[in-house]
């Protein structure tokens, strides 16, 4: 049975981000993607210049519309990351909730883009759209700390806090949260980035089972793009291989990332040459070269369950 994934994402003609960082990871690990791409870049915004075209919620509704006319509009999970138009959004929640009818066993998985570092990189009308109609559709959300405490109006200080946002995240709807990452310290030291997993499973007897976990993953210095909605799309497939352990889902997601993003760094040090720091163009994720790693990650970095 193939499993399909709605995937409502930006687009880049040359490099990886949105669809282009989700699409062949999950085809990679056998997902079958349909792409609705929400812009049409040249390249990231993180270059000098880029061009393109924005989708409207209109022309997204014409693309659902056709793809429902011919009656193949069955998927088994959605994919979506960054928005920056209100219209839009809505536009995707009652996309969602018609799949959710047809298909009430549809995971959607969410990253909830906000900002980071304490600001905003979409308009603030955005906030109560994810707050009151997106997060409580959503089954799995992938915010970083910033977007957490946007999203739930409560700071994170401590992994105690960050333990209580996640679980006020539950209660808005997901049974899975991801804090992608996170200022906390991390036991290891300073040079590692902290990323702390909570999921709510049902056992067969009815019981439920929170488990949660905490990452330590080392700092790498530069600046990456797509390397968000690489998380999303790695946590949706390992979830699905792993539906009732989170911390193996999160393990094999991590450490994929980890042999992606080693294999770009290496290759954007070798291609800048000695002592220039590598430019964008230099640093685009190496997707296609760490195949292999995605498909089966060795596992580099270890969760601890809380």
């Amino acid at each position: 049975m193939d499993c399909r994934v709605l995937s409502i994402q930006s687009h880049v003609v040359r490099g990886y981000v949105g669809n282009k960082s989700a699409t062949f990871p999950l085809q990679v690990l056998g997902f079958e993607v349909d792409s609705i791409n929400s812009v049409q870049f040249s390249n990231h915004t993180g270059y000098e210049h880029w061009k393109g075209q924005v989708l409207t919620a209109d022309e997204l509704k014409v693309l659902y519309e056709g793809i429902k006319l011919n009656n193949v509009n069955q998927y088994d999970y959605v994919l979506t990351g960054y928005t920056r138009d209100v219209s839009f959004l809505e536009m995707v929640v009652d996309i969602i909730q018609e799949l959710k009818k047809i298909n009430p066993k549809l995971v959607y998985v969410c990253d909830p883009v906000l900002g980071d570092n304490g600001s905003m990189y979409v308009p603030e009308n955005l906030l109560p759209v994810y707050r009151n109609k997106v997060v409580p559709v959503a089954n799995i959300i992938t915010p970083n700390q910033f977007e957490a405490e946007l999203l739930t109006g409560r700071k994170i200080s401590t992994e105690k806090d960050a333990v209580e946002v996640m679980e006020l995240l539950h209660k808005m709807g997901p049974d899975t949260v991801v804090i992608t990452s996170s200022d906390l310290l991390s036991p290891l030291g300073n040079q590692y980035l902290v990323a702390l997993g909570s999921q709510k499973t049902v056992k067969p007897d009815g019981t439920k089972v929170t488990q949660q976990i905490r990452m330590d993953i080392p700092k790498v210095d530069a600046v990456f793009v797509g390397t968000g909605d690489l998380f999303a799309a790695l946590l949706l497939a390992w979830t699905h291989h792993h539906p009732d352990n989170l911390k193996m889902a999160c393990e094999k997601t991590v450490s994929a990332m980890h042999h992606v993003i080693k294999r770009t760094m290496a290759y954007a040090i070798e291609v800048a040459g000695p002592d220039r720091r590598p430019s964008p163009a230099q640093l685009e994720l190496r997707m296609v070269q760490s195949k292999a790693d995605i498909e089966d990650p060795a596992i580099a970095i270890e969760a601890v369950v809380l």
